[in-house]
């Protein structure tokens, strides 16, 4: 799935149909006690900080979504049982948060059983124009996919006579990327299947509350003097006691308001440039090594900085049982590539390569975790902690090769954000860029100059500028 926003993943006019949880269900929640797993770390920063800068006085939306189509004609009362089998699926989705104690400042979980979930449908109304609807659409997710309410997910259709096109958008919270590839094809499956009159067996998907509960026991086991803490203190001491941003000049100054962002997404290479990278990568490890060897060399071009610092987010689905779990299972691994010590791609990529073999495995504790031991106090005043540049190769998803044909995209909300965030996406057509950035003048022709300088060093790989990997020579 490209990653996109709401206003570019070709929506057309039609008649909206939006569906939430229902009044009853929203009953049922209000009275529940509390459940006794906690909040993943992950999670609680991420609410923390929404309320942080909402106190701050802006409204920063986070939530991820996914768009795809449903040729037609469409049943609608099966398409609500397929949404809400759907959502039956993964615990998560009905497991919420309250704020408790004496100062409001502690988060407690509750969570609805199964059988109490009931989807409200709402005929909304006709948009003949697309750009109302977009706007619209996004108005209401911002308003619904809210990390500081519950719920905070929600599902559309527009319905037209050849079809419906699905948009759901969660809170951040709740989803990763992963979790949004997913969707078109478990959806669709249960629409067609109930179409059909056939029923799907509920597979037994790994509750991600549980994995919460677990991974926080483990991270608590760890103290100020474990080593990967002492790991993170060097990291950031030499980012001068911050946590990294993308080292090129944006047009921020600290203590400036929050800026607006805006979004850069379009394709990187074709197929063909991105198996031809992807196989000169493979001693070092593959793509991932080479997008960061070369980002590394580009902002240092760019930037002039001697030294790439970044943090590598990497999924934490360990086990197979959070394969096809719902869920933010992603962590983070520093890395520090010195390069006026690696002068051309090859030397880059070794270097990289040394960086994840050596720190990879500090992305299994939470960062957030390993805050507090630090001590350090990180108010936070962005979203982002801090910018990343992500790879992930998603043909292997399920559907992916019907992504084109169902008009299948992955949603993101640009709001507001002084860093960098970008992805590159290994699709079957090819290698698909997108990122969110400050929006100002001197970001933009940064981020255009990195794209640009992105996409030649991985066309340069494919034709053989920097001849064979050292390692095959």
């Amino acid at each position: 799935m490209r990653m996109t926003d709401i206003q570019r993943c070709e929506i057309r006019p039609g008649r909206l149909v939006e569906w939430t949880l229902s009044p009853r269900t929203l009953d049922i929640a209000a009275a529940l006690p509390e459940d006794a797993r906690p909040p993943a770390y992950i999670q609680e920063s991420h609410i923390r900080t929404a309320r942080s800068v909402r106190e701050d006085g802006l409204f920063v939306p986070t939530w991820l979504g996914a768009a795809f189509d449903i040729p037609g004609p469409v049943d609608l009362d099966v398409l609500q049982e397929a949404l809400r089998a759907w959502t039956l699926r993964h615990e998560t989705l009905r497991s919420g948060f309250r704020w408790s104690g004496e100062h409001g400042d502690t988060m407690r979980r509750f969570t609805l059983d199964a059988d109490a979930v009931a989807l409200h449908r709402e005929d909304v109304g006709d948009f003949p124009d697309a750009t109302d609807l977009a706007r619209h659409l996004q108005d209401r997710f911002d308003r619904v996919a809210d990390a500081l309410r519950w719920p905070n997910l929600i599902y559309t259709a527009v319905v037209r006579d050849d079809g419906v096109s699905v948009y759901m958008a969660f809170d951040h919270s709740n989803v990763d990327a992963y979790s949004i590839y997913r969707i078109p094809a478990e959806v669709g499956e249960l629409y067609a299947a109930g179409v059909a009159g056939r029923t799907v067996p509920r597979p037994r998907v790994g509750s991600y509350v549980d994995f919460c509960e677990a991974e926080r026991a483990e991270a608590d086991r760890i103290d100020g003097d474990h080593d990967i803490v002492a790991r993170w203190r060097e990291f950031i001491r030499r980012c001068e006691g911050r946590l990294p941003s993308f080292p090129v000049d944006l047009g921020v100054r600290t203590g400036d308001p929050l800026p607006e962002q805006r979004m850069l997404r379009e394709p990187l290479v074709d197929a063909a440039d991105a198996a031809a990278f992807e196989e000169y990568c493979r001693p070092y490890g593959g793509s991932l090594v080479g997008v960061l060897a070369a980002t590394a060399l580009i902002v240092h071009e760019i930037g002039g900085e001697p030294v790439y610092r970044t943090v590598v987010p990497f999924h934490t689905r360990s086990r197979s049982q959070w394969a096809e779990s719902v869920g933010w299972y992603v962590g983070g691994a520093p890395i520090e590539v010195p390069v006026d010590r690696a002068h051309d791609f090859p030397s880059a990529l070794g270097t990289v390569r040394a960086e994840l073999q050596a720190n990879r495995r500090l992305s299994r504790m939470p960062i957030d975790r390993v805050l507090r031991l630090l001590g350090t106090d990180f108010r936070p005043t962005s979203p982002d902690l801090y910018s990343i540049v992500s790879y992930v190769d998603a043909r292997g998803v399920p559907g992916a090769d019907s992504w084109p044909d169902r008009t299948a995209y992955a949603l993101l909300r640009v709001s507001y954000g002084d860093q960098v965030c970008a992805w590159v996406t290994r699709l079957p057509e090819g290698l698909w860029f997108a990122s969110r950035y400050p929006d100002t003048d001197v970001a933009h022709k940064n981020l255009r100059l990195y794209v640009e300088r992105l996409r030649d060093v991985v066309k340069g790989v494919a034709r053989g500028d920097f001849g064979p990997p050292p390692t095959a020579r």
